[in-house]
């Protein structure tokens, strides 16, 4: 592995609503990287993101941009069934490779990832935004070093606010890039258990016409631990209040809580009542924890550190989540640990 003193110079790979977002943190508030270039396969949409945030370099060729030797990382915003691709093939061409969730759709391709990064050497990390929340970093810290005990029961809730038009989103979608999240935070709840056993159900609640095109857009999934520990994950798209993000983990000697769906600290007390601002997008909600990702991609990089956020992780978590799906597809629990 080669370690980097100058600022490590990111080629971003996808141009759309977090690709732009990753793509000015890179150029703005990540010390340590810069963006620079930026590569969508749609006409013109590298060119106008590279052109606002004065990027000089902009491809609709993806592969053009890894064969660019003034690229030492990649970060992959791309749709989620093509990042595997994108993973493999960035670590091929000797790039360090940060990956939005999910890293894979399959363990074959998450395995396929995970050995062309180890093969060539590079850093690979995948965007797990709540472990650089902080106080999602300070629960997982603490269960960790066992301030909390044993843990015996967890919770972890996403409620996406809005659900604007279903048919864009693809089958499973629920499981695979939702609750993921919610999947590597409780299998970090409850450090170094094994989950056994997955039982899911799900629903289209919020959008019941789309439900015959494939969508869920509800659900409840319990995992069981080997060491009888009981966690919970629940999704929903449209919390009408804001985006809601919250864990919960109980253990022998207490409990923590982490998480929060207000966008300041600011309490309104008025004549109507009291009242508190909401966010509403993911990107407002865990700013500081999008920034922090990608400090510590470019600081992994210059350094030689392991990401806190690993390849392995991410498979650890679709195993779940493809799970998940076996259950809801066959109305069963399903065992998981064997794959």
């Amino acid at each position: 592995m080669t370690f980097h003193l100058q600022p490590v110079r990111v080629g971003l790979i996808g141009a759309g609503r977090m690709g732009s977002f990753h793509a000015e943190n890179l150029a703005y508030r990540v010390p340590g990287a810069t963006l620079a270039a930026v590569a969508d396969p749609q006409p013109g949409a590298a060119e106008k993101l590279a052109s606002k945030l004065g990027v000089a370099k902009a491809y609709s060729d993806l592969h053009a941009l890894l064969l660019d030797p003034e690229i030492d990382a990649i970060a992959i915003a791309a749709p989620a069934r093509t990042h595997a691709e994108w993973v493999i093939a960035a670590a091929n061409a000797g790039k360090h490779v940060f990956c939005e969730k999910p890293m894979a759709v399959t363990l074959e391709e998450a395995d396929r990832a995970i050995a062309a990064a180890k093969s060539a050497g590079v850093v690979l990390q995948v965007g797990f935004n709540r472990r650089f929340d902080a106080g999602f970093a300070a629960a997982i810290a603490a269960v960790k070093a066992g301030e909390n005990g044993i843990t015996q029961l967890s919770r972890s809730v996403t409620r996406d606010p809005a659900l604007h038009d279903p048919s864009r989103i693809p089958q499973w979608t629920i499981y695979l890039e939702t609750l993921i999240h919610d999947f590597d935070t409780l299998l970090h709840f409850n450090h170094g258990a094994k989950p056994v056993e997955v039982y899911a159900i799900a629903d289209a609640l919020v959008r019941p016409d789309f439900k015959d095109k494939g969508l869920l857009d509800t659900s409840v999934v319990t995992i069981r631990f080997d060491n009888g520990a009981i966690a919970i994950a629940e999704a929903n798209f449209q919390a009408v209040y804001g985006y809601d993000v919250r864990g919960e983990v109980f253990g022998s000697k207490g409990m923590l809580q982490a998480g929060h769906i207000t966008s300041s600290n600011c309490v309104r007390y008025s004549a109507s009542g009291i009242s508190m601002e909401t966010s509403r997008m993911d990107s407002d909600l865990l700013r500081e924890a999008y920034v922090a990702e990608m400090i510590e991609f470019a600081r992994c990089i210059r350094t030689g550190e392991t990401p806190r956020a690993t390849g392995e992780d991410a498979r650890n978590a679709l195993e779940i989540a493809l799970a998940c799906i076996e259950s809801v597809t066959h109305n069963l629990p399903v065992k998981v640990g064997a794959r």
